[in-house]
């Protein structure tokens, strides 16, 4: 019984006295006290064999507590909204996002008490939203293949859920100052310091803009030299694109926000999907780092400038997330190869489009509102049995924007039994889109693939560039040697 006692509560004052005579322990009040001072690191066994004399780190934003550089504008937005009175207490934050700045606003509004809504495209891995939910946020997810002005879009929906929530308020990282400035007063200070003034050429990723911009005001006002570079996804509108179509996420706009300052940077380096992905699972396999796509991009586009520059130059590079938020994507080789990113031993499924030379129509397309007469005219205009049905007819195309299938037979069937059905818009009688297959996928799952239908339609980094038929794998078959 006295052990019992000896180990019981001492009263309050001797608990207090206690307390004062011992060291303080190292720990953050807060969370959100950990955002930011992300350390530098060197990337040696990346620029092994790439013809770098220069000197390449990488910028870790993976270290934030929300995994990624998007905690640092998070924190920035909700602070600059509690000062204006925008934010009241117990309201509700609403954001369209690719994930990461959700992640950031849902810690923050754990530690303030908001609610969360977040509106998220179709595109965005299956980690990312259950991520976001796991902080007790609600997700919204949208098509894709809409343009910005669609209801349907994603800003189009926050907008309307904004509208439609009591007490809501949208940071809209697109527009709001404080995104660029929070990298002004602390990402760019940072790389400063940690490079003691050496800093030479800055490269990021370009999404909201934010981070180039904020950075690159900084860097530039220290030394007026330094070049600061974007990394953009072929398609986007920072490279010369209309915003569409490719894959990599977080990166890549197809409008121009405000928060982006194109005065800022020197150069934009465009960046394939393929790309992207394939220097992401190599700085992952290569340094032990694992990022995500657009991690992959900014490094790909940093190797470009690295391979340019000299002995003394330092190029920082941006890490803007980590890779375990593209686990079921970019480091699956299941889903690598269906999306045509891989090519597997022995013949695949380009050998045959390759093998039907001359004979090869090139990709048809139409689109959903066209009237049934217009896709027979055109199958009779282009010699196919078949069309792919797509919210549009410019390529490349993404293979979210394939909407539908005619086929000939079926369409002669229902013009037979109906003939008024002639003059309905397409997307009344279309079939489901076809099996897709990539590019670099074996013979064997293509024939696997036309079991289950007449034709399959393959992928080129995540882009449809054909369709194969039976007869096309019969053809194919019967020119090859026996081995």
């Amino acid at each position: 019984m006295r052990w019992f006692r000896s180990l019981q509560t001492p009263v309050s004052g001797s608990v207090s006295r206690m307390a004062d005579a011992l060291p303080p322990i190292d720990a953050a009040d807060s969370i959100l006290d950990l955002v930011g001072h992300s350390p530098l690191v060197r990337l040696p066994r990346v620029c092994a064999g790439e013809d770098v004399q220069c000197t390449l780190v990488a910028k870790l934003e993976t270290t934030n507590p929300g995994g990624s550089v998007k905690d640092r504008v998070a924190v920035a937005m909700i602070d600059a909204a509690e000062r204006d009175g925008l934010l009241e207490p117990g309201g509700t934050i609403v954001e369209p996002t690719s994930g990461n700045t959700g992640s950031g606003l849902a810690i923050v509004a754990a530690q303030r008490g908001y609610k969360c809504i977040f509106v998220m495209s179709d595109k965005m891995s299956d980690e990312k939203v259950a991520l976001l939910r796991a902080y007790g946020a609600e997700v919204v997810v949208c098509p894709t293949a809409v343009p910005p002005e669609d209801p349907r879009s994603y800003y189009s929906t926050a907008e309307r859920l904004v509208r439609e929530t009591p007490g809501a308020f949208r940071p809209d990282q697109y527009s709001n100052a404080a995104n660029p400035l929070a990298h002004e007063r602390t990402t760019g200070p940072e790389i400063w310091q940690q490079t003691r003034g050496r800093v030479t050429h800055f490269v990021a990723g370009i999404g909201t803009g934010g981070t180039i911009t904020g950075v690159g005001r900084y860097l530039k006002s220290q030394n007026p030299a330094v070049q600061i570079v974007g990394a953009d996804p072929s398609g986007s509108v920072y490279s010369g694109g209309t915003g569409r179509p490719y894959l990599t996420e977080g990166i890549g706009e197809d409008f121009w926000p405000t928060t982006f300052d194109p005065t800022i940077v020197d150069r934009v380096v465009e960046v394939t999907d393929a790309d992207a992905f394939l220097t992401a699972r190599r700085v992952t396999r290569d340094e032990g780092l694992l990022i995500g796509g657009s991690g992959g991009t900014a490094v790909h586009a940093a190797l470009v400038v690295a391979r340019e520059c000299r002995p003394d130059d330092i190029v920082v590079v941006l890490i803007p997330d980590s890779g375990r938020g593209y686990l079921s994507k970019i480091y699956t080789d299941a889903w690598m190869f269906h999306m045509g990113f891989l090519r597997a031993d022995g013949p695949v499924a380009g050998d045959i489009l390759t093998a039907k030379g001359d004979s090869m129509s090139p990709l048809v397309l139409i689109t959903p509102d066209r009237p049934v007469r217009d896709a027979i005219t055109l199958m009779h205009q282009t010699g196919v049995s078949q069309l792919v049905v797509s919210v549009t007819t410019e390529l490349p195309l993404a293979s979210k924007e394939v909407t539908g299938t005619l086929r000939e037979l079926e369409l002669m069937d229902l013009a037979y039994r109906d003939p008024a059905v002639l003059d309905h818009p397409i997307d009344e009688i279309m079939d489901p889109p076809m099996p897709m297959i990539g590019i670099g996928e074996g013979v064997a799952r293509v024939v696997e693939c036309l079991d289950a239908g007449p034709s399959v339609l393959v992928l080129d980094g995540g882009h449809p560039i054909g369709v194969l038929t039976r007869s096309d794998v019969l053809g194919f078959l019967a020119t090859r040697t026996p081995a």
